[in-house]
């Protein structure tokens, strides 16, 4: 499949890149990545649609200075792409995230993540905040579900790290299958992964650790669902957002009966954890 990549240099960064962050996801982009000027959006070939893509540039972001360019990228050089740029993640001295095509080393925790299109390689901030807060939890013998679970990657630490149970959903079939393709590359054959969305979720409190890493609307219309399936005293770790969208996360949390443990941000991406009390 090929995919067109659009580079966009924003001017001034903020809150640009946060304006069209939002409007790139109803375009269906399905990755998106920021660059030290701006963001880089792909999209399959077949998706694409330039017409709209100008249309949300004249009215949905007139009084900013943004240049765009559009490139058509075989499958062939995409896979190549990935490869020349995806580098090994240190997320403490314990864990780094790496491809198949790195070499193995030596640490307590070697993950590996073929990482294709599914978003969840550990570069983004929100998947690097969510893995290095794993490492600070006990999730030996826990339940965990990893909605919105990209690569798997939340799903096989948590598993690594001695969950009992894990599972996955996510609505994109590719990112369906390639959660199933990292399992298997990190000897995990546990994992429950699915496609879909959170209309999956059953009604009865199962999981003492519930990850989404999704965006700020979706968080926050299914957050009720999320409460539902957690146990007495389980843990909300949520992320795919700004510091900017904490203040009404946290508020929507909180009519559920959730409770604020603490929050954390990197380069204004910002991860919260609460607690069914």
């Amino acid at each position: 499949m090929n995919y067109y990549k659009v580079s966009f240099e924003l001017n001034p960064l903020l809150p640009a890149r946060e304006i069209l962050y939002a409007d790139l996801d109803q375009l269906d982009f399905e990755s998106i990545v920021d660059t030290k000027s701006g963001v880089e959006a792909f999209i399959p070939e077949s998706d694409f649609n330039r017409v709209l893509l100008d249309d949300l540039m004249i009215h949905n972001l007139p009084d900013l200075d943004i240049k765009m360019e559009v490139e058509l990228i075989e499958q062939q050089n995409w896979n190549a792409n990935w490869e020349s740029q995806f580098e090994p993640i240190v997320v403490n001295e314990k864990c780094i995230i790496r491809a198949p095509f790195h070499d193995k080393n030596s640490c307590d925790y070697d993950i590996v993540i073929s990482p294709k299109m599914s978003f969840g390689t550990g570069h983004h901030e929100t998947t690097f905040l969510l893995s290095q807060h794993l490492f600070e939890m006990d999730l030996k013998g826990k339940s965990v579900m990893d909605m919105g679970c990209g690569t798997g990657v939340l799903a096989i630490i948590a598993k690594k790290l001695g969950a009992a149970t894990a599972q996955g959903i996510d609505i994109e079939n590719w990112a369906y299958l390639n959660s199933i393709e990292n399992a298997n590359l990190n000897q995990i054959d546990d994992i429950e992964f699915f496609e879909g969305d959170a209309s999956l979720l059953g009604n009865d409190p199962f999981f003492d650790v519930f990850i989404a890493n999704i965006n700020r609307n979706i968080l926050h219309r299914d957050i009720p669902l999320y409460f539902k399936t957690m146990k007495h005293g389980a843990i909300l770790l949520i992320s795919g957002f700004y510091t900017t969208d904490v203040e009404v996360l946290t508020t929507r949390a909180l009519e559920y009966g959730l409770k604020f443990v603490n929050s954390k941000s990197k380069n204004n991406w910002a991860m919260v954890q609460f607690i069914k009390d």
